[in-house]
């Protein structure tokens, strides 16, 4: 791009409204959720020590969550939720959301990919509990346990969030098309 052309926040040298793509997000986003996979699942075949085995889950599961929650979320849909506790103690959440220009940024793929495996991972994890269970392995039952407790909270504050921002959108539309009714009859 030239030194004299204007640069427009979607990298197209105009005002376009192209959508933005992120795949080092996108890739973290993935990676961290299969990797946690895949070590969950091959970690008996690795090394006997389940502490070592927990640990390195957990780690793993944790990168997942605050990747999910504090980077692919924002970059890849768009989406940003918290959890606030005031001095009384009381739990308030929060959501945010690019206004309806800056959705239009997100890319279609990327957001079917996040939507995809946020709703997927818990899925598979479910299922590995199911086969733990049945196995009377309750040790790492006990790793599926925090798997789906960190997966589940970035599912409910996503979906939160998602509806929190359709619900936005559908009243800043509903205002800007009844403010242009007043006017055009004005």
């Amino acid at each position: 791009m030239a030194a004299d052309q204007p640069s427009s926040p979607t990298g197209d040298g105009g005002g376009g409204s192209v959508s933005q793509t992120h795949p080092l997000a996108a890739a973290c986003h993935v990676v961290f959720k299969i990797l946690a996979l895949v070590v969950y699942i091959t970690c008996e075949w690795i090394n006997s020590d389940f502490v070592l085995n927990f640990v390195t889950c957990v780690v793993l599961l944790a990168a997942d969550f605050w990747t999910c929650k504090n980077v692919s979320g924002r970059l890849l849909v768009g989406l940003r939720y918290w959890n606030e506790i005031d001095d009384a103690g009381v739990s308030t959440w929060r959501f945010e959301s690019r206004d309806a220009e800056g959705m239009k940024l997100v890319s279609p793929q990327e957001s079917r990919l996040f939507w995809l495996t946020l709703y997927g991972a818990p899925a598979v994890w479910l299922g590995l509990g199911l086969i733990a269970l049945a196995r009377f392995s309750l040790d790492y039952l006990l790793i599926v346990f925090v798997a789906l407790v960190l997966n589940m909270a970035n599912v409910v504050g996503y979906t939160k969030c998602s509806k929190d921002a359709r619900a936005n959108i559908s009243s800043f539309a509903r205002t800007t098309i009844m403010s242009s009714i007043v006017h055009s009859m004005v």
